[in-house]
């Protein structure tokens, strides 16, 4: 116990070095902690679900996909053609429209992007949103009910409802970059509930290919270049593993999509293909970054207590003299080092955890959903602020353990 106290005090004597010290401590854990748990996330995205899960049909040699929207019925059932084939749960079909409200003068605030889908799949099939809190899943209801009956409605993440300085009822015209020549008027019927939709946009399928469908009347009779490839992604949903390998091979055999061709693969799958042009810089977040950052914070401390160790050699060699064994004397240096590390990692770590995970309620990735810190890194603070501080104090303890007592006063003299 006195030894615990002689550790707290001598932290303590030293304010500015111990709180710069903890400050860079802080920093470097929370940089370790967003890092980790960013590829925690990832890896929870490209973990293959074995239960409940969801498919994504795209067009086979081309990215971005383009297919025609006529795939759709028969993709929604699953190409099913004979009595035992299967059929999926629930689906939807994604159509990219993207503009901007200012054709002379586009900016990042000003550019909208949105999704062209039934707006009865909005709550059944967009994740997160079948689970919301009573009062946000009625103002939700309420906005899909407006965008049915609706045509030209559209609903809105609220960040991005800030970004174009709109608010609920106003109407705006968005000039296609995408669809050159269908210009669209929509009406703003609702905004999605804070978090991972917040710079999202959804609106009515049927308002897009009505304006497809009437293009030809105002161009002389030629239909639209994207009128045969509107159609971005189709999502199935099916219970289990077995049933999603039957459906592919439904789709994949169909002889009604040929041209194009398509795939069919699960959400993790799909991911996991995109992430893989990031692959050589997840790499390094993890096995070159992570490691480095480590070290740099394991020389900051050695650093402080290196500079804590020489100014005090005269207080170690009394205390030599006062019986403290060197391994006693090495203990007091770890002890001191182990203290600032783990309760500067602890620190930051739950600082983060508080920000992101209740003050923000997530960081949101937009479809990707919102990246959450995981309670493990509760752990995992005061883990990595410990093992830099031992790593960094190891030297300096030894340092501090063979102390030289007669060497020590004899400078004095």
């Amino acid at each position: 116990m006195k030894l615990l106290f002689l550790i707290v005090k001598n932290v303590g004597r030293s304010p500015l070095r111990s709180t710069l010290t903890a400050l860079g401590v802080m920093v470097l854990v929370l940089v370790v902690t967003l890092v980790w748990s960013a590829l925690s996330f990832l890896d929870g995205l490209t973990r293959e679900k074995t239960k409940n899960l969801k498919a994504i049909v795209t067009e086979r040699w081309r990215i971005p996909s383009q297919m025609p929207y006529t795939y759709v019925p028969k993709l929604a059932e699953g190409a099913a053609r004979y009595p035992g084939d299967v059929k999926p749960q629930d689906w939807m079909a994604w159509q990219f429209y993207g503009g901007t409200l200012d054709p002379t003068k586009q900016t990042r605030n000003n550019v909208l992007f949105a999704v062209a889908m039934d707006p009865s799949k909005v709550r059944t099939m967009m994740d997160e949103l079948d689970q919301l809190a009573p009062g946000d899943s009625a103002e939700l209801d309420e906005a899909i009910r407006r965008m049915q009956n609706q045509r030209n409605g559209m609903i809105l993440g609220r960040q991005r409802l800030k970004a174009v300085e709109k608010h609920l009822g106003d109407r705006m015209t968005v000039h296609s970059l995408n669809y050159k020549g269908i210009n669209l008027e929509f009406e703003i019927v609702g905004t999605f509930p804070a978090g991972r939709y917040d710079n999202s946009a959804v609106m009515n399928a049927a308002y897009l290919n009505e304006a497809l469908d009437a293009y030809p009347r105002k161009s002389g009779g030629r239909a639209h270049p994207m009128a045969q490839r509107s159609l971005n992604l189709v999502w199935l949903r099916v219970p289990d593993m077995e049933a999603f390998s039957r459906v592919a091979g439904q789709i994949i055999s169909s002889p009604y999509f040929a041209n194009p061709a398509v795939k069919c693969e699960t959400a993790s799958s799909g991911i996991a293909a995109f992430l893989d042009a990031f692959r050589d810089i997840l790499w390094g977040m993890r096995w070159l970054f992570s490691p480095a950052a480590l070290v740099t914070l394991s020389l900051v401390i050695a650093n402080a207590i290196s500079i804590s160790v020489r100014e005090r050699r005269m207080e170690l060699a009394v205390l030599k003299v006062l019986g403290f064994r060197p391994v006693q004397v090495m203990l007091l240096v770890l002890g001191e080092a182990l203290l600032l590390g783990t309760t500067a990692g602890f620190a930051s770590t739950s600082l983060a955890y508080l920000v992101a995970n209740r003050w923000m309620g997530g960081v949101p990735l937009g479809m990707f959903g919102s990246l959450y810190i995981p309670a493990d890194a509760l752990w995992w603070g005061p883990a990595i602020g410990a093992a830099a501080a031992l790593a960094g104090s190891i030297v300096p303890a030894l340092a501090a353990r063979n102390v030289k007592v007669a060497e020590v006063f004899s400078h004095v003299a």
